[in-house]
């Protein structure tokens, strides 16, 4: 079995130059393989290229050059078949209830009825949203909705999920508690998953690998392997080896987030 599940080889992306503004270089060239079964993330300043890296990755966007692989298949303008991806805003639909939300994509692939319901069921169980099936978005907290959307995505079954900020509008405490449900479920469904995320207690704490990019345009500087033991969850933010790791993280991206900030102000003048 090839134990790499997805790979970007020499990828790069450049945005066309539009109504006085010139070219962007985004993103590369960098490659990246993703093994099966793991827990990457990737970390970097902003305007870097992390979610131009995961709409790429995802088949929403076409790299300007460069070649992506999902399971040895090209990717080309269309999210595979066994890909989920889940973003930062609330995606969840506020007309439908906890359980049609979770059901939507099946129902929309047409498929069983009784397999729809079997696979609801167990997403909405697992992802502690039972009580709240028949409500709407309106009635959870933004912890809850993420959790929603996650569902939506589970009852998938993708054996890649892609998260863009997930837990970026949550404060701290939820945000590890949240980090806690997405180890479990990365475990239990041993899926491929990559985060995108400006965190680095987070990657540090979710992660087996970290890729920390550069300023624009994003490549690969370095890429940490944590070390940590697959049954983890928050309490690892406890242990004064994880408190190396995040200040390791920091010490590749301060210089870059530099210059990310002079970019900005270059961009504002």
């Amino acid at each position: 079995m090839n134990d790499i599940v997805a790979r970007l080889t020499d990828v790069s992306r450049v945005y066309p130059p539009r109504a006085g503004h010139a070219a962007v270089h985004a993103l590369g060239p960098l490659s990246l393989e993703l093994r099966r079964g793991e827990f990457f993330s990737v970390v970097g300043p902003s305007g870097c290229g992390k979610s131009t890296l995961l709409d790429v990755l995802a088949g929403l966007a076409v790299p300007s050059q460069g070649k992506v692989e999902f399971e040895g298949r090209t990717v080309a303008g269309v999210v595979p078949d066994g890909v989920g991806v889940v973003f930062q805003e609330d995606a969840s639909f506020p007309w439908l209830t906890v359980e049609d939300n979770v059901a939507f994509g099946l129902r929309r692939l047409g498929m069983e009825a009784g397999e729809t319901r079997r696979r609801v069921d167990f997403a909405i169980g697992f992802m502690g949203l039972g009580d709240f099936r028949r409500a709407y978005p309106s009635q959870l907290s933004g912890g809850m909705r993420q959790r929603v959307c996650i569902a939506r995505t589970l009852v998938l079954q993708p054996r890649l999920i892609l998260l863009d900020e997930p837990f970026g509008a949550l404060d701290q405490q939820t945000r590890l508690l949240m980090g806690d449900e997405l180890l479990r479920l990365w475990r239990e469904t041993s899926a491929t998953v990559l985060l995108i995320t400006h965190a680095l207690d987070e990657a540090n704490l979710l992660s087996d690998r970290i890729g920390v990019m550069s300023a624009r345009p994003g490549r690969f500087i370095d890429v940490v392997e944590t070390g940590w033991p697959r049954e983890r969850d928050s309490r690892l933010a406890e242990r004064p080896d994880f408190g190396a790791v995040t200040s390791r993280l920091w010490a590749l991206l301060r210089t870059e987030s530099m210059r990310a900030m002079g970019q900005g102000k270059e961009a504002a003048e």
